[in-house]
């Protein structure tokens, strides 16, 4: 094992995309990651498209470097199992509600028993000290929590919509992982466990919050709630004769150069819309609607090449295949081909940060659902007997 969580060991309790979305950061900086799955596995396991039953897209890209252990915890015997593999774990982490925790008596006062030094993390929907506790959460219903369908209807969506991709689950998850990195650093300090708590809904809220408070963010307040630039109805990739093109004037000397483009410098030194940041923050819908009359005098490569040449902050848009076929993210080794000793050949990515000393590097592969049921009760002290035993119970399950 190699990465700067090398010698770590994270019991992953977690399901869908949130939780085991911060896993596989984990397990990508170099923890060992034990994902308990029920006995029917993770329900995303399920989503097509796949090769063979059990290894879905989705799943095959959010479970890496993790070993796959099935327990039952319904069962004496699965908690028991559970337990004794944490007593040995530096991170437990979760993403059901904890009253379910509770009642599997596998909350904090449980597992802390075990293992007092345990880092005990729970990324679910609503914080624990208000009315929402109880509530289940999904990606879904955490955008229309925090008012994401509704800002896009604000920026011009002729009907409120999602983020088409499980962005507050990814967020969050992300929320979660440095959150067992803090926390393991505290204990080296301390050396004492403590238990987390990762709310969907106050992380998501946090972000949104941290734009759009606006004039809502001073007391009594100075105007409305929403930032004026990002929710410009012209905020969007701009048309061009042929396609379209992204492109950011956001300082003086951008928007100057933007000017002398367009062989316009009169109107940037003399007309109070454009001639000054804040005037332009005003007027932001106009200032846009005005480029966009600019951009459909070229073409996408005709401004791609002016823009960049006139160090004006740009790019193209792509599509999900181009992203996928990207020059820079394959020469860099980000996306990379790799063949699954099941599923065969695969297209993935590397984790997304470098180190100088410690560099995250590949362990294992996405796993068949129990995989190492036997290699990580052995580790826990199960003998073979008793791993038989388990799986004739129903207790867990081994592969064939």
């Amino acid at each position: 094992m190699s990465g700067p969580l090398a010698g770590v060991t994270v019991v992953d309790l977690t399901t869908v995309v949130m939780g085991p979305y911060t896993t596989q950061v984990l397990g990508d900086l170099g923890a060992g990651v034990i994902k308990v799955e029920a006995p029917g596995g993770d329900n995303v396991r399920h989503v097509g498209p796949m090769r063979n039953s059990g290894m879905g897209h989705m799943f095959m890209h959010l479970n890496r470097n993790k070993k796959s252990l099935v327990l039952d915890l319904k069962k004496t015997a699965g908690r028991d199992a559970l337990l004794r593999i944490a007593a040995k774990a530096d991170v437990l982490i979760y993403n059901i509600r904890p009253q379910a925790m509770q009642r599997l008596r596998l909350g904090y006062a449980d597992v802390a028993a075990a293992n007092p030094r345990i880092i005990y993390v729970g990324a679910y929907g609503y914080g624990q000290q208000g009315p929402y506790a109880a509530r289940p959460a999904y990606d879904d219903l955490i955008q229309g929590m925090t008012g994401l369908p509704w800002l896009m209807q604000q920026a011009g969506a002729a009907e409120p919509r999602y983020i088409p991709a499980t962005l507050a689950d990814r967020i969050v998850g992300l929320h979660a992982a440095y959150a067992v990195t803090a926390a393991l650093y505290e204990r080296e300090r301390s050396g004492k466990g403590q238990a987390v708590e990762v709310p969907m809904f106050e992380c998501m809220s946090q972000m949104i919050l941290g734009d759009h408070f606006a004039g809502r963010g001073f007391e009594p307040p100075l105007g409305d709630a929403g930032y004026a630039r990002v929710l410009a109805p012209e905020r969007r990739p701009f048309r061009t004769r042929d396609g379209h093109v992204c492109v950011l004037m956001y300082n003086d000397k951008q928007w100057g150069a933007f000017f002398r483009l367009i062989g316009r410098e009169d109107l940037f030194r003399d007309d109070p819309r454009f001639n000054s940041h804040e005037s332009r923050s005003a007027r932001i819908a106009e200032a846009n609607a005005f480029v966009a009359g600019e951009m459909l005098k070229r073409t996408t490569a005709e401004w791609l090449q002016a823009l960049a040449s006139a160090d004006i902050p740009c790019a193209p848009m792509n599509s999900i295949d181009d992203v996928i076929d990207d020059p820079h993210l394959n020469a860099s080794g980000f996306i990379r081909s790799e063949n699954h000793p099941s599923e065969g050949g695969l297209r993935t990515t590397a984790a997304a940060t470098q180190w100088s000393r410690t560099p995250p590097s590949p362990q294992c592969p996405t796993p068949r659902l129990g995989e190492h049921g036997h290699e990580v009760l052995s580790g826990a002290g199960y003998s073979d007997a008793e791993i038989r035993a388990l799986a004739a119970d129903g207790v867990t399950t081994l592969p064939g």
